[in-house]
């Protein structure tokens, strides 16, 4: 019987010096676009026909594990918690890659009948030959597989499999080049809309079992992307939070009160010196509502209506060094979670909460702890929002309820929890206070914003407020 470890061990030797080769100073820095290019797609060749070795492998531990009693299991004879965390062990990919290697082998894995112990077809054949053949990845067969998680019948699944089988190969009617991964589920979803366009279930059975939302892994530019789907119900609620959160206007309208930020184009199309909406907030709309989603889970924590964790309220916990925070350089990082956020973020949340300074020695023991009070209570609370009104920095319309509580004076320099310190700033503008071109100062207990030049050309501290009461007081001191 052929040794396919030893097999692949000497392919991986000889591949490593064909990578060493590559990266040397003559490899494919010496080379032209074509051998570039034809390097890269060799290399992709190669790629396939690995990958198809693993979902093979992946396909046999599985298939083992099922009918193994839980001692006699792969995983557990190897210290593993699951086949995912075996596959990354053994593999060194991330999770995400090991759950794609799951979802192809369960799509081309051929298992065997109990009762018989007949091998059985797997559910897509012919991209099983694909796969074997290098002609298409993980990528490609999981890409077709998620399209057919929906019931659809035997007969017309393996007249879809064959079309796009023949696409990744470069034979489809409708393509003279093999299809990418990407290719390849804009098809397939062709394929199951057209055998299920209406559905066999009705549309709202159909809903509630697709329903569901994912939070994914970080990613290079440092955002969690998310995915899913949302009930109409549960979307419209969402988009009325939204609204009250950001209070939408008509673009372009005067507001009745308060300054409205628009600039008048002038006929050859320069702008005059009035300040503009974009140049006020310049945030798209989906921006916008990313912070509008920031605020409602934070009022949603704060509320007390959550349920607890650990026996207390659930509470996002920063870990940083004191060194790197009073430095300001370094990084912070958040729980259960390996990549560190910046320490403005840091800051930022650490303004609107309990600071708790645990002071370890050399050997790591905890030397002791200490819980500084820098949470404005509920009765200052009250008061901030009778005086403020709601954000402070002039132009914004989010309300009291949904603004957080900024100590002007940052608590970490010496500055108080007191009203005389402390104002309303939505997430947004809280969380951009020290980059944003906004300044905020307290003087004899009333906040005054700075703003910037296209703001105010006199750029002067100004007193801020959009209290009716604060206003009324005003007008009623000029009259």
């Amino acid at each position: 019987m052929t040794n396919f470890a030893a097999a692949l061990a000497d392919l991986g030797e000889a591949l490593a010096g064909v990578v060493a080769g590559a990266f040397a100073d003559d490899g494919l820095r010496a080379c032209d676009d074509a051998e570039v290019l034809s390097a890269l797609a060799a290399a992709g060749r190669v790629q396939r026909g690995i990958e198809a070795v693993m979902v093979e492998a992946v396909a046999q531990l599985r298939e083992r594990d099922e009918v193994r009693a839980h001692a006699d299991r792969a995983t557990t004879r190897y210290g593993c918690r699951n086949l995912g965390e075996l596959v990354q062990r053994a593999t060194r990919m991330s999770g995400r890659s090991a759950a794609d290697l799951a979802v192809a082998s369960g799509a081309v894995q051929r298992s065997t009948a109990p009762s018989s112990g007949e091998l059985l077809p797997p559910a897509f054949p012919a991209m099983r030959q694909a796969l074997a053949a290098g002609q298409v990845g993980v990528d490609g067969v999981v890409a077709v597989a998620a399209a057919f998680r929906r019931g659809v019948g035997r007969s017309e699944l393996l007249a879809a499999d064959e079309e796009l089988a023949a696409a990744a190969r470069g034979e489809g009617e409708a393509s003279g080049a093999p299809a990418t991964a990407d290719e390849l589920r804009a098809l397939a979803q062709v394929w199951a809309a057209f055998l299920d366009p209406d559905g066999a279930e009705p549309a709202e059975t159909r809903a509630l079992r697709r329903r569901g939302f994912t939070l994914g892994r970080r990613d290079r530019d440092g955002l969690v992307p998310v995915r899913g789907g949302l009930l109409p119900e549960v979307a419209a609620q969402l988009r009325l939070a939204f609204d009250s959160v950001l209070n939408p206007r008509v673009d372009g309208a005067r507001a009745a009160s308060g300054p409205c930020f628009t600039e008048a184009e002038t006929e050859d199309g320069g702008g005059s010196d009035a300040p503009s909406a974009a140049a006020a907030d310049p945030r798209s709309h989906a921006q916008k509502q990313h912070d509008a989603l920031a605020v409602l889970v934070s009022v949603a924590a704060a509320s007390g209506q959550l349920p607890t964790l650990g026996g207390a309220a659930p509470t996002l916990v920063v870990s940083v060094r004191a060194e790197d925070l009073e430095s300001g350089r370094g990084y912070a990082h958040l729980p259960g979670d390996d990549e560190p956020i910046s320490l403005a973020a840091a800051r930022h949340i650490a303004c609107a909460g309990a600071v708790q300074r645990v002071v370890m020695g050399k050997d790591g023991r905890i030397v002791s702890l200490q819980t500084l009070d820098r949470v404005f209570n509920h009765h200052q609370r009250r008061a901030i929002t009778l005086r403020d009104g709601g954000c402070v920095i002039p132009g914004c319309h989010v309300p009291p309820q949904w603004c957080e509580l900024h100590h002007v004076e940052e608590h970490s320099r010496g500055g108080p929890t007191h009203t005389d310190n402390g104002v309303l700033l939505c997430w947004f503008h809280h969380r951009t206070i020290d980059t944003g071109g906004w300044k905020v100062a307290m003087f004899d207990g009333v906040p005054h914003v700075k703003g910037p030049y296209w703001w105010d050309a006199e750029v002067r501290w100004r007193p801020a407020t959009t209290s009716p009461t604060r206003r009324r007081d005003q007008i009623a001191m000029r009259i």
